[in-house]
């Protein structure tokens, strides 16, 4: 037999599908295992993944915005690892968060920089694997761009930013979900019902008006045009400067590494997956992006878990509506 699949799956496809799902397995399951209310982190995650994130990405794909290839794991046209590694970044943050002490409002901005982070080593990659399967010539992830668009390799600029909102919406919704959850007392059929609810909500801001004003700074602004650049470095600005400046260090408990260790290694080893896609395929054009998120998140990660291991016990046991 020439093909384990009777449609052939490229290898740095087949590769990118399998990190994520066992990345993805990872988290979820130390989730479920560090929070004290697991049905309802099971049902966020799976609320996030089906209803919220990646029938926003089937909703691009019709638009005609972008195409994927063929994925080991297909959610309608959209590659199951794609929604997968959005909830990763959602399920790990909130975690990481809970023990900072900031603000709840401030939080997703957080989420949201983590997101764009995460993303500036994937897409990168995931446009430079292209490969021709079936007859069709295709990357990994293929953008339709309007001639002249604001781009990075091929990439919309508003793309990055997209992350931000995708983190952002299910953040707010989800924290007020939780929310709600607490002051019922944690009845069950709230804690049922809360994720759904919340992930609809957020597929319906993602669709608003709101979004292309964070994106591209519309109505004044127009899609393609040089705002997406203003924007996108905003994302990345803004978040940075509540982390520093609300955070400084306070801590609601401590990071404990052989509880905690996915919420620093499980984004590192997507990073470190990518890299080694760049090196392997050798796209060198876009290494020095990689390598700059992968430092720039790494070193995020490092100074937030360096100065949280240090911090006097508190909630160190359990994440999630400890009280």
């Amino acid at each position: 037999m020439e093909y384990i699949f009777q449609t052939p799956i490229p290898l740095s496809w087949l590769f990118a599908d399998l990190v994520t799902v066992m990345l993805s397995a990872v988290a979820l399951v130390f989730a479920i295992r560090r929070t004290r209310h697991p049905a309802p982190v099971i049902l966020e995650c799976l609320a996030f993944v089906m209803l919220y994130a990646g029938m926003f990405e089937n909703f691009a794909v019709v638009q005609g915005w972008y195409v994927y290839g063929r994925s080991l794991f297909m959610f309608g046209d959209v590659p199951l690892s794609v929604p997968l590694i959005e909830m990763d970044v959602l399920i790990l943050g909130l975690w990481m968060l809970e023990k900072l002490n900031i603000p709840d409002w401030a939080k997703p901005f957080v989420l949201g920089l983590f997101g764009m982070l995460q993303d500036l080593s994937l897409d990168p990659l995931a446009v430079q694997q292209v490969h021709t399967v079936a007859g069709a010539t295709s990357g990994r992830w293929t953008w339709l761009l309007d001639a002249g668009a604001t781009q990075i390799y091929n990439i919309p600029v508003y793309n990055f930013p997209g992350w931000m909102l995708i983190m952002l919406y299910g953040s707010i919704y989800l924290l007020i979900g939780r929310g709600i959850y607490k002051r019922s007392g944690y009845k069950t059929w709230v804690g049922w019902l809360y994720p759904f609810l919340a992930m609809l909500v957020a597929l319906i801001t993602m669709v608003t008006p709101l979004s292309q004003f964070l994106l591209w700074l519309a109505p004044v602004g127009l899609k393609g045009s040089g705002y997406e650049w203003i924007l996108f470095g905003f994302h990345l600005i803004f978040p940075t400067l509540l982390l520093v400046f609300l955070w400084r260090g306070k801590m609601t408990g401590r990071f404990v590494f052989s509880a905690d260790w996915p919420l620093f290694l499980v984004p590192l080893l997507f990073h470190i997956a990518d890299l080694v896609g760049i090196l392997v395929g050798g796209y060198a054009n876009v290494l020095w992006l990689a390598v700059l998120a992968t430092s720039v998140h790494g070193g995020l990660l490092m100074w937030i878990f360096l100065r949280g291991k240090t911090a006097p016990a508190g909630n160190d046991a359990l994440y999630q509506y400890s009280p």
